[in-house]
């Protein structure tokens, strides 16, 4: 399987450079994953295409302000840093750019030195090990000099960072947004919850695996950058009693797949627990845990795409979104949304 294989043309204008005013009146296309029928909606129909019973599982990790713009020490160059995973306490997996100036023990200033990071370890990609030195609260350091690591392909300023979180966002510790969620309002959840549905969460820190692109000509040949992932006992006993009952799982995300998959793996039932996980999903790959799912356009020759596509088919996918473009539906993090049904 190539990577050429999950190309489509997408015209600039469609990539969404800013949230859509109200949440959940964002579009919605439904896909019958069997059939390939294609239907257009509203998001705040998802109520009605959503049984009673069903489990609805959410991410709710929250986004922190991971990007930085120091100077290195000695030489007054620029250096970008993006943090990715928190490794230990104060040492993180962070992007850095330009990667070639930052080597082992390089010293990076921000903030007038409010804020310090020291190189520990190269790794491939632009990929280091940062120490960062402070005194305070890492956090309240990280909302002053920090800003939220919005998408490449987003040029437009956030107005509000807010609207680059769930409304549900809790567990500090992406660095993206699991942007499926970012349709539902409260008001909609409560909505949800009224009609009898289920809804759980899992967490799942967003960081490079995600998102990072496909250079490998072969599909099988891509290795996926490791997440940490938490599930919890009450959600693993609600996606326990639904397998046992035979009722829908549906995922919100590709992120919460990608746990609840990886549990359903390792374990063959929901459980407490937490680790990390570098699981690909491509088509080929035989689903163990969900049903359906809740996901956003993505880009082209990407692994969310591959993993949409492992749940339809290539083919399914790929003529949804060569009608999402025909019909100017809006893509990627602040764009529209697809139930996979």
């Amino acid at each position: 399987m190539k990577t050429d294989d999950f190309d489509f043309e997408l015209p600039e204008e469609l990539i969404a450079q800013e949230p859509i005013l109200k949440r959940d009146s964002s579009r919605l296309m439904v896909v019958d994953k069997k059939t390939g029928s294609i239907s257009h909606h509203v998001f705040t129909d998802i109520v009605d295409l959503l049984n009673k019973g069903d489990v609805l599982v959410l991410n709710d990790t929250k986004v922190i302000p991971a990007r930085l713009f120091g100077i290195k020490e000695n030489t007054s160059a620029h250096i970008e840093v993006l943090l990715l995973n928190n490794i230990e306490n104060n040492i993180w997996s962070c992007l850095v750019k330009p990667a070639k100036r930052v080597k082992d023990g390089t010293i990076i200033s921000f903030g007038d030195g409010l804020l310090k990071a020291k190189c520990l370890e190269v790794d491939d990609e632009g990929i280091r090990k940062i120490e960062f030195k402070y005194d305070g609260i890492f956090m309240e350091i990280l909302d002053k000099l920090g800003t939220m690591p919005l998408p490449p392909y987003i040029k437009t300023k956030l107005k509000d960072k807010d609207r680059y979180q769930t409304v549900y966002a809790k567990n500090i510790g992406s660095a993206a947004a699991p942007t499926a969620g970012l349709h539902f309002t409260n008001e909609l959840l409560e909505k949800i919850k009224n009609k009898g549905i289920i809804i759980c969460y899992v967490t799942l820190h967003v960081g490079l695996g995600t998102f990072r692109p496909v250079k490998v000509e072969d599909v099988s040949k891509h290795k996926m950058h490791s997440e940490y992932y938490e599930m919890n006992e009450e959600t693993a006993n609600i996606l326990n009693k639904a397998k046992e009952e035979g009722r829908r799982i549906i995922s919100v995300g590709t992120t919460s797949v990608r746990v609840l998959e990886t549990v359903m793996n390792k374990y063959n039932y929901f459980c407490k627990c937490s680790g990390w996980t570098d699981i690909f999903i491509y088509p080929g790959y035989k689903f163990k845990a969900i049903d359906n799912l809740i996901t956003n356009f993505h880009l082209p020759k990407s692994t969310l795409i591959m993993l949409v596509s492992a749940l339809a088919s290539r083919e399914i996918i790929l003529n949804a979104y060569n009608e999402a473009v025909k019909e100017k539906y809006r893509f990627f993090s602040f764009g529209d949304s697809m139930f996979i049904k």
